[in-house]
């Protein structure tokens, strides 16, 4: 998909950028050392920087401070009450009332897999190259590519240790435009996933769900959603385990004091996935 193609480009582009801007925030670098850091000129970095969220790189770059992310955070606490008592998700581009999840069952876990065929592929998204990999039942696993294609191939089958593994790109293709293809607000097709966990884990997987478009949350409110609020760090052990990023999205969730904490799918692409939301926000 051409589209994705040049997300894909402006995406490595961007994230560089934001490196750069990490490794120097103290220096405060100018809008040239920053262009240069990813080799274009001025001009052509803040048109890029436009197009892809925009606005300018330096509005931007407030989006991801901590004093934003505390003003995000400050934002949700009425708003997750009023989603998570009316059961609702608010508007977003993947949601509970979108996404159809249905666990693996106890018999089918203990099988790892057997008898089943998963069909994958890599694909582009404006976030970077990511692995899908789909069964007859939905999406079973979502990974940005974070090694070599081999790797992450080998990484799908510890996942599904007796499954029939099937490259077909022209199969996991109808996905993309599902889950990176709706606009902010819009009404995505319809999600199927097949994933396997804990009953804890799925009631963490389905309270991320509800979180709206655009807002974060941390953990102790997640804790508190699925009527454990003791168990903060058993919460973030089940997010660290969410076999589908960005569809459930545990990038929008944050650390009590604002710190944007970490990410399987790396901290700088947690960064642009937030900032890309906030700008896109409804919620503004």
């Amino acid at each position: 998909m051409e589209m994705f193609q040049q997300a894909h480009a402006d995406y490595q582009r961007i994230e560089k950028a934001l490196q750069f801007l990490e490794d120097n925030f103290k220096e405060q670098p100018t809008l040239f050392e920053i262009a240069e850091s990813v080799h274009l000129s001025e001009f052509h970095f803040q048109k890029l920087f436009g197009r892809w969220v925009g606005i300018s790189p330096k509005r931007f770059l407030q989006y991801l401070t901590k004093e934003h992310a505390k003003k995000l955070l400050q934002q949700s606490k009425s708003l997750l009450d009023v989603t998570y008592d009316s059961g609702l998700s608010s508007p977003g581009r993947l949601h509970d009332l979108f996404v159809n999840c249905e666990a693996i069952t106890p018999g089918e876990y203990k099988e790892k897999g057997k008898g089943m065929t998963i069909q994958f592929g890599f694909h582009l998204s404006p976030f970077g190259e990511f692995l899908l990999a789909i069964s007859e039942r939905g999406i079973c696993n979502l990974s940005f590519v974070k090694a070599s294609k081999a790797i992450m191939t080998d990484w799908l089958q510890t996942q599904w240790p007796l499954a029939n593994l099937v490259k077909s790109e022209a199969e996991t293709r109808h996905y993309v435009a599902k889950i990176f293809g709706s606009s902010p607000g819009q009404n995505p097709s319809p999600i199927h996933l097949f994933i396997k966990g804990t009953n804890f884990q799925l009631k963490v997987w389905e309270a991320l769900l509800a979180v709206p478009f655009g807002l974060v949350v941390t953990y102790e409110d997640i804790a508190r959603n699925i009527g454990s609020p003791k168990a903060v760090r058993a919460v973030g052990t089940a997010i660290g385990k969410n076999p589908i990023p960005f569809i459930i999205p545990c990038h929008r969730v944050i650390r009590k004091m604002g710190d944007f904490g970490n990410y399987g799918e790396g901290p700088i692409r947690k960064k642009v996935i937030l900032g890309w939301e906030s700008v896109n926000s409804p919620w503004d």
